[in-house]
């Protein structure tokens, strides 16, 4: 058992800042980039919560139809972002979903694109501190199926595959590329190993998006996300999976009780 706990630095920060206590929402959203917190900040869709206790982030609460959901902005590259998730679980997150923006790896897709990781190459070492050594870190299939389910209704091109995670993303060779490639790689990304890894050893759902946007700057026209329509569509796809996979934990709950 760590000896270093999330919910043990909290509640010392919390004190030290002379917070009250606090629960955060049931779904959570890592938001790497930090453009959709701020987006809703500045339409008065979310609004800070002051009494969140990490020193490093800055928890909003998003209201979105009838559900509220905690969104953290700019927690980039997998220790930061398994980091700020260990406390997000630790006050009362049920389920956590995040959205980086990635890069195409895969040649028979064009971006933009959403992309729902089910299995993440683990190019990173952050994975390796909550699973055994491996090739890739999974996504829960069931999980994975309820999330698709439900964008099967939005507008917007979604779809699901694997990305490598890696923690050094300026070190993307073209013969590294080529060969993720050769693998079914479709995207890159920062975080979604290390996530995974948490979520599989808390037992936590977690469901990792990335926003295929480029081509590692190699297009002009890379990193172009559709300004507020593109927001308006990332939002979209962000609410769509922290529903269902709020849902699929309900009802995963409810049949394990069902058969005691």
């Amino acid at each position: 058992m760590p000896v270093f706990t999330a919910a043990n630095l909290l509640e010392a920060a919390r004190i030290r800042k002379g917070l009250p206590k606090v629960a955060v929402p049931a779904g959570c959203l890592l938001d790497f980039d930090g453009e959709l917190v701020q987006h809703l900040a500045d339409t008065g869709r979310a609004s800070e919560d002051y009494a969140w206790p990490c020193f490093h982030t800055r928890l909003f609460r998003w209201r979105a139809g009838s559900a509220e959901y905690g969104v953290i902005g700019g927690t980039v590259g997998a220790p930061f972002a398994v980091l700020v998730a260990e406390e997000l679980f630790a006050l009362g997150c049920r389920v956590l979903v995040s959205i980086s923006s990635a890069g195409l790896v895969a040649e028979r897709f064009t971006p933009p694109f959403f992309l729902l990781i089910d299995r993440a190459l683990r190019d990173e070492g952050t994975s390796c501190h909550y699973l055994p050594p491996g090739r890739h870190a999974d996504a829960d299939p069931s999980l994975v199926a309820a999330v698709r389910d439900r964008m099967a209704g939005l507008s917007v091109p979604v779809h699901a595959g694997p990305s490598w995670t890696t923690d050094a993303p300026f070190r993307e060779t073209a013969g590294l590329i080529a060969s993720r490639r050769r693998e079914g790689i479709i995207s890159v990304e920062m975080e979604a190993a290390a996530l995974l890894a948490l979520g599989k050893t808390l037992d936590r759902p977690v469901v990792c998006l990335a926003h295929v946007t480029n081509t590692m700057a190699t297009r002009t026209e890379d990193f172009e996300k559709g300004g507020d329509a593109g927001l308006a569509d990332s939002l979209s796809v962000c609410a769509a999976a922290l529903a269902a996979a709020l849902e699929h934990g309900e009802r995963k709950t409810e049949t394990v009780e069902g058969g005691r």
